[in-house]
């Protein structure tokens, strides 16, 4: 068996999964989770696992049918269940270092797949990643997701927003939600990039919950292979913004664990089992070897959404 379970009954200890998961999403239907994530390995697509309770997941292979082309890395699935009652899984595929990606969706009618592609990208920037549908109160659906900006104070990938027309198809009007705002948002010092040199910055992986009348932009900063990537969120009273965020010194939702839990991040929530909310996100092992899903408790506070992870002792059952 792939997963790992506490001995101590009625607890358990993360991570959750003992094989390399990154990016985690989890998709909960009639009772049953469904996490989807990366594997950077050719010939791999989007893997899936299932789970009764959050922490005992077992693997269902991987659920989507590869394009064609050579050597392609697919990234950071995510799927919603659209209002006709099939499965839309929002992806990137491209280069192992990021080149080319572009959005992509696929379509299936089980959240096991398998997931065929719809033969479209979804923007036409030379960059876009972390893909994030959102369904409002109303029904209408938005989708958030990343590509990069060379204009302004930090240069780098940020989180903009547009309105899906359909489940495979976007407004074209794209509005700028969260850009690269502080130094611990810094992916590399001097980095070669669209042929020249930057100091580059990263804001990635949205994932918005709405509480309180509030609308919350969950997003990672950072350097995805670093110590530093952490989790912070930014607030707003509609999908398309204005988003605000605190200029904070370092991440408020996760972060390192020194010697213990490295570069946590790429979250997604869903509801818990016993009730409230989970998050579910990656870190590396100490030895930084393989980026491993992981799952705490998220608590809402009158200052907002917290996190007392990355846990590295038992828990209670989320």
């Amino acid at each position: 068996m792939a997963w790992y379970v506490a001995e101590t009954l009625g607890s358990y200890t993360n991570p959750v999964y003992s094989e390399y998961f990154a990016d985690p999403f989890v998709l909960r239907h009639d009772g049953a989770y469904y996490a989807y994530g990366t594997v950077p390995v050719i010939g791999r697509t989007v893997p899936a696992l299932r789970s009764d309770d959050l922490v005992n997941w077992e693997s269902i292979g991987d659920v989507l049918e590869p394009l064609e082309g050579p050597r392609l890395i697919y990234w950071a699935p995510e799927v919603a269940r659209g209002d006709d009652g099939r499965f839309y899984l929002y992806y990137s595929a491209g280069g192992e270092e990021g080149e080319g990606h572009r959005l992509r969706v696929a379509v299936a009618a089980s959240p096991e797949g398998p997931f065929v592609d719809e033969g479209l990208e979804l923007d036409s920037d030379p960059f876009s990643i972390d893909a994030h549908p959102f369904r409002d109160d109303d029904g209408s659906w938005y989708l958030f997701f990343c590509r990069d900006f060379l204009d302004g104070e930090r240069v780098g990938t940020g989180i903009v927003v547009d309105r899906l027309t359909t489940m495979t198809s976007l407004a074209g009007d794209v509005r700028t939600a969260v850009r690269p705002f502080a130094d611990w948002n810094l992916y590399e010092s001097q980095r070669h990039w669209y042929d020249r040199t930057w100091d580059w910055y990263t804001v990635e992986a949205p994932f918005v919950r709405k509480v309180g009348g509030r609308y919350h932009l969950f997003f990672s900063g950072g350097a995805w292979r670093a110590v530093g990537y952490g989790v912070s969120f930014a607030t707003a009273l509609h999908p398309l913004g204005p988003w605000e965020v605190r200029p904070d010194e370092e991440p408020t939702i996760l972060r390192a664990v020194p010697e213990r839990v490295l570069g946590p991040g790429h979250a997604s929530i869903v509801a818990a089992p016993h009730g409230g909310d989970a998050i579910v996100y990656h870190a590396w092992d100490p030895a930084a070897t393989a980026r491993l899903m992981r799952v705490d408790r998220l608590e809402w506070t009158e200052e907002g959404p917290r996190c007392d992870g990355p846990s590295v002792d038992p828990r209670p059952l989320p």
